[in-house]
């Protein structure tokens, strides 16, 4: 009876002690490449206003003491990214009210061991009866850096798994320490899915899978005689359109240039066919206007000697005469 009495005064005095304000529950680390989160389960307290405070210490060496990482938290997380990867850490947290507090919870954490490695980002386009895949990260990031995860772990492969759509039976698997891949031999127009994953021997993990990306592979490297015959009919047509263009421009700055330089100038037409008939009066009098004609009288010239010569031989009058008439006529005929 003293015995139990005794016990019963000492769990009020540990009560008392730790201010009867229960501890945290179901405390964890949530860690994806690297960027770690110590969360816990608020404990039940009707009692007032409940705040957190959390510390850490490194395991490697036995005789440190615990640091404290944040105080007076409101909220049943807190951020444990900036603890060095290569490390290995013990963390505790309680619950406060007050001046009283709840006993610590303790959680061991090894940042490079327990990270969870996440998918990467993955891109597949489908070129001649092959799959071109190209894969990127994961990254590790905090506040304003960013890294590789590669870079952090050294032995980095990446797990391709693809298949045809509609058969998970018969996956196939390939390993490759390069970020692109080209999976080749497929049927063609047949649709394949892909999904990709880290793989990291010398630390035993396994990284997440990417999400399923499907793409349909398009010929087996032959390329079909349409495709061939309207590349050559499209090359004919640019090339005949690029030589008339070429020709009409061409022609065009020809008769450009000619007529600045060299104009043309057009005879007057009634000037050609003047000039192209032989010069003569009577071609001159003919192309007069029909309606002119010449008229004349006859003329007799008497001088003085045939006045002196009246008196002579009457044939050598007629003669005289005569010869006047006679070049009278030719006076005419001209």
């Amino acid at each position: 009876m003293a015995a139990a009495l005794r016990c019963a005064l000492c769990s009020c005095l540990l009560l008392r002690v730790s201010g009867i304000v229960p501890k945290p529950q179901n405390a964890r680390i949530i860690s994806v490449n690297l960027r770690s989160v110590l969360q816990w389960d608020a404990p039940r307290f009707h009692k007032g206003n409940i705040s957190y405070t959390v510390q850490s210490k490194s395991n490697i060496f036995p005789g440190e003491k615990y640091k404290s990482v944040s105080t007076n938290l409101r909220l049943t997380e807190c951020d444990i990214s900036f603890l060095s990867p290569y490390g290995h850490y013990v963390l505790q947290v309680r619950a406060e009210s007050e001046n009283n507090h709840s006993k610590w919870v303790t959680v061991r954490f090894n940042p490079m061991d327990d990270t969870v490695i996440g998918p990467p980002d993955v891109k597949v386009e489908s070129e001649s009866g092959s799959l071109h895949v190209d894969f990127i990260g994961p990254f590790a990031e905090h506040e304003q850096d960013r890294w590789s995860l590669r870079q952090l772990y050294g032995s980095w492969k990446n797990r391709i798994l693809y298949w045809k759509k509609g058969s998970h039976t018969e996956v196939n698997h390939i390993e490759t320490e390069h970020n692109s891949y080209i999976i080749s031999q497929l049927e063609p127009w047949t649709t394949y899915c892909i999904q990709v994953q880290a793989v990291i021997p010398e630390w035993n993990k396994t990284g997440e899978l990417s999400g399923e990306l499907c793409e349909q592979t398009t010929h087996n490297g032959v390329t079909p005689v349409w495709i061939i015959v309207t590349v050559l009919i499209g090359s004919m047509l640019v090339v005949a359109i690029t030589v008339l263009v070429g020709f009409f421009s061409f022609f065009y700055l020809y008769r450009l240039t000619r007529y600045v330089f060299c104009p043309s100038y057009i005879f007057p037409q009634h000037l050609k066919e003047f000039l192209s008939k032989p010069p003569s009066g009577s071609q001159y009098f003919s192309s007069l206007p029909q309606e002119e004609h010449l008229f004349y009288d006859k003329l007799t010239v008497i001088s003085e000697e045939s006045k002196n010569l009246s008196n002579g031989s009457g044939d050598e009058t007629s003669k005289t005469s005569e010869h006047l008439q006679d070049s009278e006529l030719e006076d005419s005929d001209s």
